[in-house]
C-alpha cells in the first residue's frame, strides 16, 4: 500500500519503515508488561529482562560483549557522548582528534563545538572515490592525538572506509578509535574484535527498527563522562528512565537484521542491477564512486542534464534524496561533494538512491520513468 501518493520509496538510508515483526514485539511492553525497568518489583523485573535480552540481540550483531553496549536516543547522541565524554574522561590524553572532511553533520558539529573548547582537529582529505588516505591518517597522528573518529560507510556515496587497517593504526599508536557504524550495521558484516574498534555507534530506524533508539559501544576499559546525570541507569552512562519498548523494538531489528543479511544482501544487489539497467538503456549516469567498496544498499549518481533538488520538489511522490537527509533544511550543497570534488561545476546534479529489503522493482520503474519524462520536459 503507497501512503499519502508516495509512489516510490527509494530513500532508506535516510530511515526505514519498521518490520512487522519488530513491532509485533514491541507492542506487550506498551500495553502489558509497562513497569520501570529499574524498580524491583515483578512489573520492573520483566522489563528489565526484556531490556537485557536486547542487549544482548545487538551485541551479537557487532560481536561484542553485551556489558559494553548503551542504549541512547539514536547515533547522533551516541556520537556527542562518546567525544564529548571520552576527552573530558581524560584530558590527560591529549587535545587532538583526527576525523574526516565527510563524515556525518553529528561529528563535524560536534568537532566544531569542540574546536570552540580548545580542542584540535585534522579533518583528512579523500582519494577521487572518498575514501581516506591511509597513510594521511598515519602522518596525522601525533603525541597529542586522543582520537580518530572515522565513518564505516559514508552516508552519501555507500564508500566502505578501511576500517581494519584504521583499526591496526589506532592500536599501533595508543589512539582510541571511535566509529559510526550507522550505514554499516545490517548491510555488511560488521565485527568490532576483528577491527580493533574502541566506539561504536548506530541507530534502530536505519535497519527497519524503532525511531528514537540506538546504541553506543563502548570497551569496558574506556572511560567516558556522562552527559546526562540522574538516575544512574546504565551502569551510570545514560541516565533516564528506560524506553522498554524501543529498547526491545531494536534488539529485535538486530536480531531479523543479523539472521537475513545474506539473504537481503542478495535482493538488494538483484534490485541494484534492475535499477542501472533502467538508467543506463535512458540517460546519460556517472556512478560515485567509480571505483573501491561501497554498500549494496546506496547508489550515488552524477546525472549532468539533472538539477537534483528541482526534480526532488517537483516529484514528492518519489523519496530520494540529494545527499544526507539530516542537511535537508538547508538547501546547500553536499558537504560531501564539495570535499570530493571542489572544482565541480555540475554540483547539483548527484542523486542519493537507497533500497532496502522493502524495494521493489516498481519502485525503481516508477523512479526511472519520471526521470526520463522530467529530462524530456526539460531538454525537448
Amino acid at each position: 500500500m503507497k501512503i499519502n501518493g508516495i509512489k516510490s520509496y527509494l530513500d532508506s538510508a535516510s530511515t526505514t519503515k519498521i518490520d512487522k515483526s519488530v513491532f509485533k514485539t514491541m507492542l506487550p511492553y506498551f500495553e502489558e508488561y509497562y513497569g520501570n525497568a529499574s524498580s524491583k518489583h515483578d512489573f520492573g523485573e520483566k522489563s528489565k529482562q526484556a531490556i537485557e535480552n536486547s542487549r544482548s540481540q545487538v551485541s551479537r550483531i557487532i560481536n561484542s560483549n553485551k556489558e559494553d553496549i548503551i542504549f541512547t536516543s539514536g547515533a547522533t547522541e551516541a556520537i556527542n557522548y562518546g567525544l564529548k565524554g571520552f576527552l573530558e574522561a581524560n584530558y590527560d590524553k591529549g587535545n587532538h582528534i583526527i576525523t574526516v572532511k565527510t563524515e556525518h553533520k553529528a561529528v563535524l558539529s560536534t568537532c566544531n563545538y569542540l574546536e570552540t573548547k580548545g580542542y584540535e582537529v585534522t579533518y583528512l582529505n579523500l582519494d577521487e572515490n572518498g575514501r581516506i588516505l591511509i597513510e594521511e591518517l598515519r602522518n596525522s597522528v601525533k603525541k597529542t592525538t586522543a582520537l580518530i573518529v572515522i565513518m564505516y560507510v559514508n552516508n552519501e556515496t555507500g564508500i566502505i572506509h578501511p576500517i581494519k587497517e584504521i583499526g591496526a593504526i589506532a592500536k599501533e599508536k595508543n589512539v582510541t578509535f571511535f566509529c559510526d557504524a550507522t550505514q554499516a550495521i545490517g548491510k555488511i558484516p560488521v565485527n568490532v574484535e576483528n577491527d580493533n574498534i574502541d566506539m561504536l555507534c548506530f541507530s534502530g530506524h536505519k535497519i527497519n527498527g524503532p525511531k528514537g533508539i540506538g546504541v553506543l559501544y563502548k570497551r569496558n576499559d574506556v572511560e567516558l563522562t556522562p552527559l546526562i546525570h540522574g538516575g544512574n541507569q546504565e551502569n551510570g552512562n545514560r541516565s533516564g528512565t528506560y524506553n522498554t519498548p524501543l529498547i526491545v523494538g531494536l534488539g529485535q531489528a538486530c536480531e531479523i537484521a543479523l539472521r537475513d543479511l545474506d539473504k537481503n544482501t542478495k535482493k538488494i544487489e538483484t534490485l541494484k542491477r534492475h535499477l542501472f539497467n533502467k538508467l543506463d538503456s535512458t540517460t546519460s549516469v556517472i556512478r560515485i564512486p567509480t571505483e573501491g567498496a561501497v554498500v549494496p544498499h546506496i547508489s550515488y549518481i552524477k546525472i549532468p542534464k539533472l538539477e537534483s533538488n528541482i526534480f526532488i520538489d517537483k516529484y514528492k511522490n518519489i523519496a530520494l534524496s540529494s545527499g544526507s537527509a539530516c542537511n535537508s533544511e538547508v538547501m546547500e550543497v553536499s558537504h560531501v561533494i564539495k570535499a570530493m570534488f571542489p572544482n565541480d561545476i555540475y554540483e547539483s546534479n548527484y542523486l542519493r538512491i537507497s533500497l532496502d529489503k522493502y524495494s521493489t522493482t516498481d519502485d525503481i520503474d516508477f523512479f526511472i520513468e519520471s526521470l526520463n519524462k522530467h529530462l524530456n520536459l526539460n531538454h525537448a
